[in-house]
């Protein structure tokens, strides 16, 4: 049942346009993460995300042959996209991977359960719910201190109950089906039947939903950066470039490069990200299969 479902939305997904565009985009970004020692080599192999100080001068420095994506804050530019570019994948992927996982855990065992089980975890996931995702990331972060690895603990730690609300509402409706009920009346164990029975059938909207989180995880952690509460200074983040140019917003011409370059392949990224998950979600909507 689940090879044929994976054979269907396969053959869907690639008779998509938008979704064929998001593929390719998302083909591109790999490419350049994988290839970043080859594409722009790092001066310390030791600490490749370093961008390296290319001028003493603290004015912007346009494109040019040696820094085709100009200079600003004495850093490269090019350097910093490209490196930056695996600094998005490992955010989105780590951040997305535990915070589903810890969301699985915890919804599967609510909604498989049920009773008292079912009303704590929920009240517990409603009280992070009611705390706005922004500023309570920002206050772990500041608590925490800086760096990459303290965003993406925050990320995590706030970001797992949309998850655990979704495999919940679809393990209610799954667990009351014939098979469910056969398994349980066998003497499968509990943990066997969610594994290998419940979850297959509903992990399909998660995947949507982590295709779909994947930018707007990478969106939250430049946004700290550009706040001075993410990546240290120096480090390939697309949020920590845009924040080099906040002294010189006022004067776009001299430092439009700085804002552009990083902000395209942001706004790139996410867009392949969205386009995939908006394709799936139409895939796996039971309104629109044919």
């Amino acid at each position: 049942m689940v090879k044929k479902e994976v054979k269907r939305v396969v053959k869907k997904f690639f008779r998509n346009p938008t979704a064929l565009m998001g593929l390719i985009l998302l083909i591109f970004f790999i490419i350049v993460a994988i290839l970043a020692p080859v594409i722009s080599p790092p001066q310390d192999p030791d600490n490749p995300y370093r961008i390296p100080i290319a001028t003493w001068s603290l004015e912007p420095k346009p494109p040019s042959p040696q820094h085709p994506f100009g200079v600003i804050g004495q850093r490269d530019i090019f350097y910093g996209v490209i490196w930056g570019t695996r600094t998005a994948f490992r955010i989105g992927l780590i951040v997305a991977g535990v915070s589903t996982l810890i969301g699985i855990t915890i919804g599967s065992i609510a909604g498989y359960f049920g009773g008292w089980v079912d009303e704590i975890l929920m009240r517990i996931t409603d009280i992070f719910m009611s705390i706005p995702f922004l500023v309570a990331a920002m206050v772990l972060t500041t608590i925490l201190g800086k760096g990459l690895d303290k965003v993406m603990i925050a990320m995590i730690t706030f970001g797992w109950m949309a998850t655990a609300r979704l495999i919940r509402g679809n393990i209610l409706q799954v667990k009351e089906e014939q098979f469910i009920l056969a398994a349980k009346a066998l003497g499968v164990k509990h943990f066997a039947i969610i594994v290998k029975h419940i979850l297959p059938n509903t992990i399909f909207p998660v995947i949507v939903q982590i295709s779909m989180r994947m930018g707007s995880l990478v969106i939250t952690a430049a946004a700290l950066s550009f706040l001075g509460l993410g990546a240290e200074m120096g480090y390939a983040d697309w949020g920590t470039l845009l924040s080099y140019s906040r002294n010189w917003l006022t004067d776009f011409e001299k430092s439009w490069f700085a804002i552009v370059f990083p902000g395209t392949a942001m706004v790139l990224f996410v867009l392949a990200w969205n386009l995939v998950g908006d394709a799936l979600r139409d895939i796996f909507d039971p309104r629109l299969r044919g």
